[in-house]
């Protein structure tokens, strides 16, 4: 297996030897600009990320672009306390923190304002994703417990810049973008910003042709020294058909090498692509006040409308008499390779998310101490309205994908409609105990009231709840690049009964749901050494149905027992003359406690691997010319609940070559990258989603090249 990859390689090393004999060089250099304010991070606090007691990571678009990610879910390749939670190619990409899912419609920001994130979130306009692991109670009134993800837009730039890039990678995937930056005006008071995209995708899994697309304008206004405008707009598209999943075959695990990972069991011929139309605009006014304060109004909104259509496989003979003597599996594919299948669609789906967070922050002397303290309000409002959809059966099909149904698009189901309105006030601190220590405090008080009704009128909701959700971090310089901290903080989730008869407390709100984290670390952070070492706890009340509820009022939905998720992590971002190391591991314990059930107790949750390594390492070759190499490693995952059957451990390496040129004024980047340098096989995750046991292969080894032109 490994000499076609040496081949690759040697070609793409043939290539940039050419251009290296025929190219003036020079030392390779990074060419970038800062816009023109700088707002607050993830974690709301305008300190640099080694002084802050928590974690959090920025990965800037350039690190992106190196490891070939194109969206959300390519995160996994780069920090260890992100994996895998149902990543299918052409769908919303899902991701777990900490072990935890994060929760696609509380836990994603857009420079800091909440979005929903069931839909393709394009990168194509994206200067950093940030990702911060716990507290996330502290930034969001509700939210799984893990942490969250923010999408930093870009912005105009302090100086003029153009980039082109065209890509290519196996298979026929083919794409170009165009990225300009440009300020005018007497005093270059005007920035614009535009970045343009365009994808014709085509990977080597079979039955997954498609397109996307982003269009996206930034801009701002200096009005004065003391006054900044800023506005921006975005419109994607992305068009593909969604990626099956393979399942455990009865009560085995199905040998991932024997399985052809290109394989698509989304292969009828009248299967329809997912549609994702996104639109996404913000205006932000920050004002300089006196005495060091700053006042910040941000308005986003989103509108988001979906095609979500899907030859579904799920389970076997779930709607007929069992052939296997009696024994039915439903929440998984059959010992003989056969599954059901179901004509899934749901259209003309509309998400729109409208929010206004409105801060002031600045220093304050009291009791003799220096505080600076930010205050503020966030309003929000989502709504979601769909039409009936589609889930009937159409006949059983195999895992070699070669039976063909008919088609059953009848709108035979009701969808359910959903309304939200959000008031939050907030206040952080960061209190100067000494000239080395802080102590650090966040407050978030929460309203929400919910209403949900299915789209026939059926089966209403409609609640209100109020949450307070505190966090509290002491920090001290042990030296002057050195900080040790000490965190505690809750978050909380919200969660109401189903209005179905079989519920004895049927449309009921559950006790608000606080989660708690304490965290414990040492962080350290230089221009060529940024490190730490995080210990971490994380306690997550679990809610279930208990009952039989097989029969009207046989059935109680409420809090049983919790998830509690202990952890110790490690990072390194080194960097030295001529190359650098970007690496992270995790090891993590994560069981269920405290059910009524003392079966559950003890149990590890389903696909979440217990120790999980990712680096990546870069070094000079020549001038101008750089060797990179990723590596990663995820332990073993259950792929059921009640953990019977293990999904094995595996690791994949990646390697790459870069090369920078210049031509007069400009620089040429050319890039060749290998994806799973191996072609190792194995199940990448195995999530367990609508009570079904899905398994997804790595993805096969994948050549990718790229050119990127700065003018």
């Amino acid at each position: 297996m490994a000499r076609p990859t040496l081949s690759l390689l040697g070609a793409a090393t043939a290539l940039l030897a050419v251009q290296l004999a025929a190219a003036q060089t020079l030392p390779q250099v990074s060419v970038s600009g800062k816009s023109a304010e700088a707002a607050p991070g993830l974690a709301g606090f305008s300190d640099p990320p080694a002084r802050l007691p928590m974690q959090a990571v920025s990965l800037s678009a350039e690190r992106l672009s190196e490891a070939g990610i194109e969206q959300l879910s390519g995160l996994t390749k780069l920090d260890a306390s992100v994996s895998d939670s149902y990543n299918a190619v052409g769908y919303w990409s899902q991701l777990k923190v900490r072990g935890f899912d994060l929760d696609n419609r509380y836990n994603l920001r857009r420079d800091g304002l909440p979005i929903n994130g069931e839909t393709a979130l394009s990168l194509a306009n994206k200067a950093a994703v940030e990702v911060l692991k716990g507290s996330s109670g502290m930034q969001a009134g509700t939210s799984a417990p893990a942490g969250l993800v923010n999408l930093v837009v870009k912005r105009p730039l302090a100086d003029d810049a153009t980039t082109l890039t065209l890509g290519a990678i196996q298979g026929g995937t083919v794409e170009a973008s165009v990225d300009h930056s440009q300020r005018f005006g007497a005093q270059r008071e005007f920035g614009l910003r535009v970045n343009l995209a365009a994808a014709h995708l085509d990977p080597q899994l079979h039955s997954s042709r498609g397109s996307a697309h982003t269009a996206a304008l930034a801009g701002d206004w200096r009005v004065s020294p003391d006054t900044l405008v800023e506005a921006e707009v975005e419109f994607s598209r992305q068009s593909q058909p969604s990626q099956d999943g393979f399942s455990l075959l009865g009560d085995t695990l199905p040998d991932a090498k024997r399985i052809d990972p290109r394989l698509n069991l989304n292969n009828q011929p009248w299967t329809l692509p997912v549609v994702f139309d996104n639109t996404h605009a913000s205006l932000r006014l920050q004002q300089k006040l006196a005495g060091d304060w700053r006042a910040q109004a941000h308005l986003g909104i989103q509108r988001l409308r979906t095609d979500d259509r899907n030859a579904f496989g799920f389970g076997l003979d779930c709607n007929e008499t069992s052939t296997f003597e009696g024994v039915y599996y439903c929440d998984r594919y059959g010992p003989d390779g056969r599954f059901d299948l179901y004509d899934y669609r749901s259209e003309n789906e509309h998400r729109d998310t409208t929010a206004l967070d409105i801060s002031a922050s600045g220093p304050v002397q009291l009791a003799g101490l220096r505080h600076d303290l930010t205050v503020g309000g966030l309003s929000s409002r989502f709504k979601a309205r769909f039409q009936r959809q589609a889930y009937n059966f159409t006949g059983v099909d195999t895992i070699d994908g070669n039976v063909v149904t008919a088609p059953q698009p009848a709108l035979t189901g009701e969808n359910t409609n959903r309304d939200e309105r959000s008031r939050e006030l907030y206040l952080r601190d960061r209190v100067a105990l000494g000239a080395d220590t802080s102590a650090w405090l966040g407050l978030r008080h929460t309203r929400l009231h919910r209403e949900s009704v299915r789209t026939d009128g059926s089966r209403a909701t409609d609640y209100s709840q109020s949450v307070t959700t505190p966090w509290l971090a002491l920090s001290h310089a042990i030296a002057a690049d050195w900080l040790v901290y000490a965190s505690w903080g809750q978050g909380v989730e919200s969660e109401v009964t189903p209005n179905r008869p079989r519920y004895v407390n049927a449309g009921q709100a559950l006790p608000a749901l606080k989660s708690r984290q304490t965290e414990i670390g040492l962080k350290t952070g230089t221009q060529r050494v940024e490190g730490s070492l995080t210990v971490f706890d994380i306690r997550r009340p679990l809610w279930r149905d208990i009952g039989s509820c097989d029969v009207d009022l046989s059935c109680e939905h409420r809090t049983d027992g919790h998830a509690r998720h202990r952890g110790i992590e490690a990072s390194a971002d080194l960097k030295w003359s001529g190359g650098g190391l970007f690496a992270s591991a995790q090891r993590l314990r994560a069981r269920r406690e405290g059910s009524a059930d003392a079966s559950l107790n003890g149990l590890v949750p389903p696909n979440v691997p217990q120790t999980t390594v990712k680096a990546q390492v870069r070094h000079d070759l020549l001038p101008g010319l750089q060797a990179q190499l990723g590596v990663q490693y995820e332990g073993r995952r259950y792929a059921t609940p009640d953990n019977g059957i293990a999904v094995p451990a595996w690791t994949v390496a990646d390697a790459g070559l870069r090369y920078m040129q210049t031509a007069g004024q400009q620089t040429w980047i050319w890039r060749a990258a290998v994806d799973n340098l191996t072609n190792r096989r194995a199940w990448r995750e195995a999530p367990w989603q609508f009570e079904h046991s899905y398994l997804y292969p790595l993805a096969p080894r994948t050549l990718r090249a790229s050119l990127e032109v700065r003018l």
